[in-house]
C-alpha cells in the first residue's frame, strides 16, 4: 500500500481557519470527548467486541457526527478522540493499538472520491467492514492453533479471553483435552473461563494464582490471550501472566499467545513499569500508616487494640495492577489471524504493517 496523506482543501487560509476554529470551541470539544466515551462503553456492552475494535466504532460513528471539512480537521478530531478515551480509561493499552490502527489506515487510504464527503462516506462504510470482518478472527486463530492442540491435553489458561475460549471449544468438539483455569485475582475473571468450559463439557480446574507451580508438572503447555502484543514481541494480558510465563519457562512447558492482528501495539516497553496503565498509586504504601503509628506511640496497648485495621478485597485490588508485561524471550509462539509467528516475527509484521 502506498503511502498517502489526503488533505483536501489545503490552502494555507482554510488550515489555519480550521485550527483557530478548533481552538474557540473548547466546549464543543468537551462534548465530543463526552460522545466518544459513551459509544466506547455502549460498544463494549456487546460480549463479542474487545476494546480495540470497540475504540475502532466509537472513533468511526465520531466520524460520522463530524463537521469537518478537510482530512486535515478529520485527522486532528479523531486524534483527539482517541487521547480522550485513552484519558478515561484506567487500561488504556488495547484501546490504544485500535486507535493507533484505525487512525493510521484513515491517514494510508488509498481512494478515488472526488470530493471530501465521499471519502468520509467510504472510510465510515471501511471502518465498519473492518470491524464485522476483525470478528471472523478468532475462527481464524482457533483453526491455527488447534493443530498444537494434541489429543488427552492438559492446557493451563489464565483469566478470561474470547479467542482462547473459542480455541478450547473448537479443540473440545475433536480431541479429548483438560483445562487449568487460574483463578485471575484481583478480577476472578478465571472463573468466568471455568464456568464457559465446564458448561460444554470440558473437564475443568480452577487453580489458584499462587498455585500455578504447583501445577504446571501436570501441564502439557500454556494457552494465553492478549491485551496488546507489543513491538519487541512480548504480551500484556492479565496481572499474573508473567510470573506464569516464567514458570512454564522454569518447568520447559510451551507457552503460546493468541492474539488478534488489531491487538499488534507499537509500544516497546522494558519493565512493567513502563506500561501506560503504571501509575504511582499501584503499589504504594499507605502514607495514613506512618502517621497512625506516631499518633499512637505513648497509648496503652489496649487502645490501639480496640481499632484494628482491617484490609479488604477491594483495597488490595485498588493497589495493585491490572495487566503486566510478559518478555518476548518466554513467548513461544503467537497464533494471529496473519499466521503463527515468532515473537520476533510480530516485530516484523508491525514495521511492515505501519510502513504504508
Amino acid at each position: 500500500m502506498t503511502r498517502r496523506v489526503v488533505i483536501l482543501n489545503t490552502d494555507i487560509d482554510a488550515v489555519v481557519c480550521s485550527i483557530e476554529r478548533s481552538q474557540t470551541l473548547p466546549a464543543d470539544l468537551e462534548m465530543a470527548d463526552l460522545e466518544i466515551y459513551a459509544s466506547y462503553q455502549r460498544l463494549l456492552e456487546n460480549e463479542d467486541l474487545s476494546t480495540p475494535l470497540a475504540a475502532i466504532l466509537a472513533l468511526t460513528e465520531m466520524m460520522e457526527r463530524s463537521n469537518a471539512g478537510t482530512m486535515f480537521e478529520l485527522l486532528n478530531e479523531l486524534k483527539g478522540g482517541a487521547e480522550a478515551l485513552s484519558r478515561q480509561s484506567s487500561n488504556p493499552i488495547g484501546l490504544n493499538a485500535g486507535c493507533e490502527l484505525f487512525i493510521e489506515f484513515i491517514t494510508l487510504f488509498p481512494h478515488d472520491a472526488a470530493t471530501f464527503s465521499d471519502l468520509k462516506t467510504e472510510l465510515i462504510q471501511q471502518g465498519r467492514q473492518y470491524a464485522e470482518q476483525a470478528l471472523t478472527y478468532r475462527t481464524k486463530i482457533a483453526e491455527l492453533a488447534f493443530d498444537f492442540i494434541k489429543d488427552d491435553s492438559v492446557i493451563l489458561t489464565h483469566s478470561y479471553s474470547r479467542v482462547v475460549l473459542q480455541t478450547l471449544l473448537m479443540a473440545h468438539k475433536r480431541k479429548r483435552i483438560s483445562v487449568f483455569v487460574t483463578e485471575a485475582r484481583p478480577r476472578g475473571m478465571g472463573i468466568k473461563t471455568a464456568e464457559k468450559l465446564t458448561a460444554v463439557g470440558i473437564p475443568c480446574t480452577v487453580v489458584l494464582d499462587s498455585a500455578v507451580a504447583y501445577a504446571i508438572e501436570k501441564v502439557d503447555f500454556v494457552l494465553m490471550g492478549s491485551e496488546a502484543v507489543v513491538e519487541s514481541g512480548g504480551l500484556v494480558n492479565a496481572v499474573g501472566s508473567n510470573q506464569i510465563a516464567i514458570i512454564a519457562k522454569a518447568a520447559n512447558k510451551p507457552f503460546y499467545a493468541l492474539a488478534e492482528s488489531y491487538k499488534f501495539h507499537r509500544m516497546f516497553p522494558l519493565s512493567q513499569y513502563d506500561l501506560p496503565s503504571h501509575n504511582p498509586r499501584l503499589l504504594s504504601f499507605p502514607q495514613s500508616l506512618n502517621s497512625t503509628r506516631r499518633s499512637s506511640f505513648g497509648r496503652r496497648a489496649s487502645e490501639s487494640a480496640s481499632t484494628p485495621i482491617k484490609i479488604t478485597q477491594e483495597d488490595i485490588a485498588q493497589n495493585n495492577p491490572d495487566v503486566d508485561y510478559t518478555r518476548p524471550d518466554l513467548i513461544s509462539l503467537v497464533f494471529s489471524d496473519v499466521g503463527s509467528l515468532t515473537p520476533e516475527g510480530v516485530s516484523q509484521y508491525l514495521v511492515g504493517m505501519f510502513a504504508g
